[in-house]
């Protein structure tokens, strides 16, 4: 069975990424699409798939749900105070369940 790993973005399209305790900022002259497209094109680089969105209030914020296979030794450290900490069983015929506390 596939193994999948979990990066979720913050993204303020008025110009703020925040990814994992990463900040991106809008740079001084640059578009807001093409500031979002730069932040997505680098994580699409690096192997991680768009699997959702989530729309927040205001509608220029979202959570951006990525993810890409793990192949053996590759998988990246649980952010810090996840260690141990085990994802919910996935509801029966239901599949890449992603869990945000």
């Amino acid at each position: 069975m596939q193994a999948w790993e979990y990066k979720v973005a913050y993204i303020d399209f008025r110009g703020r990424v925040s990814i994992e305790g990463e900040e991106m900022i809008l740079e001084r002259g640059e578009r807001r699409s093409e500031f979002v497209r730069r932040v997505l094109n680098q994580l699409g680089k690096d192997g991680w798939e768009l699997g959702g969105v989530h729309p927040l209030w205001p509608a220029e914020t979202s959570y951006m749900v990525f993810k890409r296979a793990v192949t053996p030794g590759t998988a990246t450290e649980a952010p810090a105070g996840e260690a141990g900490h085990e994802p919910a069983a996935p509801q029966a015929g239901t599949q890449d369940t992603v869990r945000i506390d």
